[in-house]
C-alpha cells in the first residue's frame, strides 16, 4: 500500500521543489478518489493555486504543509465525487475507471520526475477500483485515506467533516464491501498465463478455447464513452462473450493484441495501424476469467497513445 508522507512537513517556508515533492502523494491520492487520471491531475493543479494563493504569513502559520495539502485536496476530490454520480448518469453507456499503463509517468508536460509515477499496487487494480465506484464519497474518501494511505480516523475527519467515530464506520463499511466482492487473485504470473491463452484463443478464433478459460457467469463490460463504437450494456455469460470476442476479430481483423500491464495486472492492448483503441482488464479467479473491462474511450486511452 501507499504510505504516508511527511516531506517539507514542519517547515516554515518550503520552496517550490519542497512543495512540488507532494504531488506524487497527491496524484495517488486523488487517482484512488476519482478513477480519473486527468481529474487527479486537475485536482492537484488547484491545490497548488490555493497554496500560493495563500500570502507569506498565512503559509508561514502552516506547520505541516504537506498535511495542509492533502486536506485540500481530499475536500476537492469529496465535492468532485459529489457531482460525479449526476455526470455518470449522463454518460453515455457504462463508465469504467480511467486504466493506467505500467510504469508510466504522470506530469504536466513540463517535467517528468519519477517521483510522479502511479503507486501501482492492489489498490488501483480495476476490479478494486469498480468497487470503489459502488461507494458513498464519504466511504470512498474515509477507506482510502484510512486503509490506503494509513490516515488516523482524527485526521480523516478534519476532511470528510465527520466525527473520527463517524469515519470509523465508513471505512468499515467500505472494508466490507470490498471484502464482499473481491477473491483471491493468484500469482501474478498465473494471470498473466491465462491472459496470454486468452489472447491466442482469440487470435485463433478458437470458440472452445475461449469458453475454457472463461467463468460460466463472465461478464464484459465496455466504455466507449459515446465518442467510439461500444457495448452499450455489459453481456454476461461465457458463450456470450465468446462470440462478442469473435465479432470483434470479424469487425476488425488487422487488430494486433499485445499483453501489457493494465493497472498492475496483466492486461491486453488492442492497436489498429499502431494506435491504441482498446485497453482490456482483467478478473481472474480461480483460474477462470470472471470480467473483463474494454476501455474504449479515446479521452481515456491518451496517456497509452501519447508516446
Amino acid at each position: 500500500m501507499a504510505n504516508r508522507t511527511d516531506t517539507a512537513q514542519g517547515q516554515a517556508d518550503p520552496g517550490l521543489s519542497a512543495i512540488m515533492s507532494e504531488r506524487r502523494q497527491l496524484i495517488n491520492l486523488a487517482y484512488r478518489l476519482l478513477g480519473s487520471l486527468a481529474d487527479a491531475e486537475d485536482v492537484v493543479q488547484e491545490t497548488f493555486v490555493r497554496w500560493y494563493a495563500m500570502d507569506r504569513p498565512q503559509r508561514d502559520a502552516i506547520e505541516a504543509p504537506g498535511a495542509w495539502l492533502t486536506t485540500v485536496a481530499g475536500r476537492i476530490c469529496l465535492n468532485l465525487l459529489g457531482s460525479a454520480r449526476a455526470r455518470r448518469e449522463r454518460y453515455v453507456g457504462e463508465w469504467i475507471p480511467e486504466p493506467l499503463p505500467e510504469r508510466r509517468e504522470w506530469t504536466d508536460g513540463v517535467t517528468a520526475d519519477p517521483a510522479d509515477r502511479i503507486t501501482l499496487d492492489e489498490s488501483v487494480d480495476m476490479a478494486f477500483l469498480v468497487v470503489l465506484e459502488s461507494m458513498t464519497p464519504a466511504e470512498r474518501v474515509a477507506f482510502i485515506l484510512h486503509d490506503v494511505f494509513r490516515y488516523a480516523f482524527a485526521e480523516v475527519a478534519e476532511i470528510v467533516g465527520r466525527t473520527p467515530a463517524a469515519c470509523r464506520q465508513l471505512a468499515s463499511s467500505a472494508r466490507r464491501r470490498i471484502r464482499a466482492s473481491q477473491a483471491p487473485a493468484g500469482p501474478t504470473a498465473a494471470q498473466a498465463g491465462i491472459v496470454r491463452e486468452f489472447k491466442q484463443a482469440w487470435a485463433a478464433k478458437d470458440v472452445s478455447a475461449l469458453v475454457g478459460l472463461l467463468d460460466p457467469d463472465a461478464t464484459v463490460i465496455a466504455d466507449g464513452g459515446g465518442l467510439v463504437g461500444a457495448l452499450r450494456r455489459p453481456v454476461t455469460g461465457r458463450e456470450r462473450l465468446a462470440d462478442a470476442c469473435l465479432n470483434v476479430a470479424r469487425l476488425a481483423p488487422d487488430q494486433t493484441l499485445l499483453e501489457r500491464t493494465v493497472n498492475g495486472r496483466p492486461g491486453l492492448v488492442a492497436q489498429q495501424d499502431g494506435v491504441t483503441v482498446t485497453v482490456f482488464a482483467f478478473r481472474i479467479a480461480s483460474d477462470r476469467i470472471t470480467h473483463i473491462w474494454a476501455i474504449r474511450n479515446p479521452e481515456k486511452l491518451r496517456p497509452w497513445t501519447g508516446g
